[in-house]
């Protein structure tokens, strides 16, 4: 299991610099995201993806939970009214269900593609002005042991808050 912990740094010198010593502490590149003014990050530090910038998770998410529900209700409607001549099982509940789920996460997960992350918000009015937030995937028994290794060597770091664990994928 993985925290992911939110730094503002100051600006892009410091965000090379927490790279190097964080690929130094044994944080792979693959779990580090830097997020700056649209251009200014270089090409070899590694950028948001589009998944960490909009809310497409969060509106799949939600969708797969309203389509489901709308899904399960119109299987109920048509198990209790079918059309004339057609027999319907117990099953086909649980097929519309399925297809209402799958539709509504498709549906909202494309308009949430079009929304900037929520819980970035915080963070927009600081990166327009030229900081650059650092988000990072750590083990959840080194959470303690990284965020003091920054404080320590970097006081005009700021800590921006962490999330809750998430199951770390390969």
């Amino acid at each position: 299991m993985r925290r992911r912990l939110y730094f503002m740094l100051p600006d892009l010198p410091s965000a090379r610099a927490m790279l190097d010593e964080l690929l130094l502490a044994r944080i792979e590149i693959g779990h580090m995201r830097f997020m700056a003014r649209d251009g200014t990050l270089p090409a070899d530090m590694p950028d948001v993806s589009v998944l960490q910038k909009t809310d497409v998770v969060h509106g799949a998410q939600l969708g797969i939970v309203i389509g489901g529900i709308v899904g399960l209700g119109a299987g109920i409607f048509l198990i209790m009214f079918p059309p004339e001549g057609l027999t319907l099982r117990t099953a086909a509940i649980l097929l519309v269900a399925l297809g209402g789920a799958l539709f509504g996460g498709w549906a909202s997960g494309m308009n949430a593609a079009a929304v900037p992350n929520s819980r970035l918000a915080q963070f927009a009015e600081r990166i327009e002005q030229g900081q650059v937030l650092m988000m990072i995937d750590v083990p959840v028994r080194r959470v303690q042991e990284i965020e003091q290794m920054i404080a320590k060597r970097h006081p005009e770091i700021s800590f921006g808050g962490s999330e809750p664990p998430m199951l770390a994928f390969p």
